[in-house]
């Protein structure tokens, strides 16, 4: 296992071409927030926009539409209840984001199906939160595309059938290589374990970060990073370390740190490893 260092930023994080627009960065769609978790989706939208991400479009619940532009204009808005809008957007964007706060009942699980139906294996998949409990609820397969799962412990034990006591190093590798997927542990020392069998750990963060809508945000930076950097398993990696080392900054002034302090300060974070 290997111990992350922040030279992963300064491999990942690089200057803009001067020659470059939008479309330079990747095209991500983010899809979540029913009525009652809209807060999460507009987390995990917000982060991706402050990443950097070239183009947004955020699929909810009509009823977060207000909430969603007064907070992030940048973001555009699909009903995820419409299923033509839904499958044309998932099948032409670069990255999908898909889980926070979507819930998990009959009406959540036609949304994420919908998305999983309309998937290539060209995209980049970013699963997440009520994702990852609907897969395992209603024994979902995986998706086609780069798949990039990001739970926590609990999900993990959902989605792998791993007790939380029996998570190790090993049973976690075996699982992941035959999911051929990216899984990001989340927990005190977060493990990743990626697509070409090697296992990374994340010495830093804080108790600071132990508040709701810290996973929405990751998601998001993931989305972000893998939709406007080349390699996607370093564009994972640097995302987990960006999140943690972040609130790692905000702690020494903060009892407690907020979701939208690391996302609002991602693009200043940002700037310094490019340079």
């Amino acid at each position: 296992m290997e111990q992350l260092t922040d030279s992963i930023l300064t491999k990942v994080i690089k200057n803009r071409p001067a020659n470059s627009h939008k479309g330079t960065f990747g095209k991500i769609l983010l899809v979540g927030g029913n009525q009652n978790f809209g807060g999460a989706i507009i987390m995990a939208a917000s982060a991706a926009v402050y990443a950097g991400a070239g183009l947004v479009t955020t699929a909810t619940d009509s009823v977060n539409l207000d909430s969603l532009h007064d907070r992030l204009p940048e973001t555009m808005f699909i009903n995820y209840h419409d299923k033509v809008q839904l499958s044309n957007s998932a099948s032409s964007v670069d990255t999908v984001v898909v889980g926070p706060g979507l819930g998990d009942d009959v009406r959540s699980q036609e949304v994420l199906l919908t998305v999983f139906a309309n998937l290539s294996d060209q995209q980049t998949v970013i699963i997440d939160g009520s994702a990852i409990t609907m897969m395992s609820k209603y024994k979902i397969d995986q998706p086609a595309g780069h798949v990039i799962y990001t739970p926590h412990q609990m999900e993990w034990q959902r989605l792998s059938g791993i007790t939380i006591s029996d998570q190790t190093i090993e049973n976690n590798s075996q699982v992941a290589r035959q999911m051929n997927a990216t899984v990001v542990v989340k927990k005190h020392h977060t493990e990743i374990y990626t697509v070409d069998n090697k296992v990374y750990q994340l010495p830093i963060g804080t108790p600071a970060q132990a508040t709701g809508g810290m996973g929405d945000t990751l998601a998001g930076i993931v989305g972000g990073f893998t939709a406007q950097f080349t390699n996607k398993t370093d564009a994972v990696l640097a995302a987990v370390y960006a999140h943690s080392a972040i609130a790692e900054q905000i702690a020494q002034n903060h009892y407690v740190v907020l979701p939208h302090q690391i996302t609002e300060s991602l693009p200043q974070f940002m700037n310094k490893y490019a340079n």
